[in-house]
């Protein structure tokens, strides 16, 4: 394993220093060697979550950073975006919440088994105000390419647009793609092998049909064809998508799914021979002005990162599982076996990396001994009630800045992810209520989510069977 990146950053007043985690390594039930405590900024963080403004424009498809290795394009929240500017920040954060029950049990249902399918870069935005908690991507669609706004899901297998003709379609941003105007757009016959790969596809008039419904009751149905992407400076043909003429769901100003899972049909899996299976992102913290990231290439990360195994769940090949062997709070390991956290052998159990799901959910018995620890370090803040699925909130209003214990990731291997202050307590309204953002999972899968991921650069290398958490470059 290389040398591990050390990185250290306490949340203080204004002016707002660099966000980052810390990454380090200790003994197991050692004490972590490095700051126990931060101070979080009330008013700017509830600014940064409720008064953002909107950027004038999303970068175009084609900004980005070429290198020897791949393209590096922007990601930013998609409160910035035109579509989401009328929407106040507890109304965001209540359908956010609901989305995200709904992201989880859909999970659930796929990693117990019974879920059924009924070297380039692009720019990203979160999806907060539509209660779906998904960054957006802008990439071209077609030639000539048609810029679209795209969902992307680390836990999703396919690519997918509306398409024209539109049986039914939610709305959308950009106008929906019209295949007639592509001239490389080829629709998939069904005895193709791509066929084959899709799960639930059927034939009709020779051509090769697909339908995916998600958790939510979202779903996309229409036909497979090959088109060409363009994902920053570089065109990809004959990039295997669905041409969603009925499509339902909470995607809300996107024009479809970016598919990013480790499954053969995500856009991961065709461009694994030019990219090594490998891809990265940095998911833009809430209420900054700075861009994210979304990079493909086979060496996307920078030196001094800490990498982990990825672990693999035949139930479920399409999400990326990691090792975790332990919790830490105010720099002392929470007394939770490492068992707990375990992929068993049948599938099982285990713990999810998630783009999609928004608060990271823990095992009862896990999260019950977490919380109490953070509600034991915290005894000095004046309590509030309980918000949506939140347990352990806070009354912060009036104050200026507070000091909070910091929360740690023990991995599995030795490495040490310690989060930011406001990845861990974060405000659910314009008056000052803060919420411990964690919450129970209702089985043993563990799922780490986007809340928590902000700000740290994340790489999973599925050929090698590694993911790395690395220096923020946002």
């Amino acid at each position: 394993m290389p040398t591990l990146f050390i990185l250290l950053l306490l949340l203080l007043s204004p002016p707002p220093p660099a966000f980052s985690a810390t990454i380090t390594t200790t003994s197991a039930g050692h004490a972590i060697p490095f700051p126990h405590y931060e101070h979080l900024n009330i008013k700017q963080s509830i600014a940064a979550a409720t008064k953002l403004r909107p950027s004038s424009a999303f970068p175009d498809t084609k900004t980005a950073v070429k290198n020897d290795t791949g393209v590096k394009l922007h990601l930013l929240h998609r409160d910035k975006l035109p579509f989401s500017w009328q929407k106040e920040h507890r109304r965001r954060f209540e359908a956010r919440m609901k989305r995200d029950a709904r992201r989880v049990a859909s999970l659930l249902r796929r990693t117990s088994g019974a879920y059924e399918v009924a070297d380039f870069g692009a720019e990203v935005v979160s999806g907060m105000d539509q209660g779906s908690g998904e960054y957006f991507v802008r990439i071209g669609v077609g030639s000539p390419a048609r810029s679209q706004y795209m969902v992307i899901d680390s836990g999703s297998d396919i690519v997918w647009v509306q398409c024209q003709p539109c049986t039914q379609c939610y709305h959308q941003s950009d106008p929906v793609f019209d295949p007639a105007d592509s001239a490389s757009f080829s629709g998939v016959s069904c005895s193709s092998s791509v066929c084959d790969r899709v799960e639930n596809s059927g034939c009709h008039a020779g051509r090769c049909k697909y339908e995916v419904s998600y958790g939510d009751g979202s779903y996309t149905k229409g036909t497979l064809a090959l088109e060409t992407l363009t994902v920053g400076h570089t065109t990809v043909q004959n990039v295997a998508i669905g041409c969603g003429h009925m499509n339902r769901g909470m995607f809300v100003g996107a024009a479809g799914l970016l598919g990013l899972g480790g499954g053969s049909m995500s856009l991961v899996g065709q461009l694994g021979g030019q990219t090594g299976q490998a891809f990265s992102y940095c998911l833009v913290s809430r209420g900054t002005a700075s861009y994210g990231s979304l990079e493909f290439g086979r060496s996307v990360m920078p030196v001094g990162a800490a990498w982990v195994p990825l672990l693999q769940n035949l139930r479920a090949p399409s999400f990326y599982y990691i090792g975790l062997s332990g919790l830490g709070v105010g720099g002392t390991r929470v007394p939770v076996s490492e068992d707990t956290f375990k992929l068993s052998e049948s599938g099982d159990g285990g713990v999810v990396m998630d783009t999609g799901t928004a608060v990271t959910r823990l095992p009862a018995a896990a999260y019950v001994a977490f919380r109490d620890a953070f509600l034991a370090e915290t005894a000095n803040l004046p309590r509030a009630g309980e918000v949506s699925i939140f347990d352990t909130c806070y009354d912060l209003n009036g104050f200026v800045t507070v000091r909070v214990p910091t929360v740690s990731f023990f991995l599995s291997g030795g490495p040490i992810l310690t989060l930011p202050a406001r990845n861990f307590l974060i405000p659910v309204d314009e008056r000052g209520t803060f919420c411990f953002a964690f919450a129970p999972s209702p089985s043993d899968l563990s799922i780490i989510g986007n809340i928590q991921q902000e700000g740290i650069q994340i790489s999973f290398n599925a050929a090698n069977g590694y993911v790395g958490f690395g220096p923020n470059v946002c």
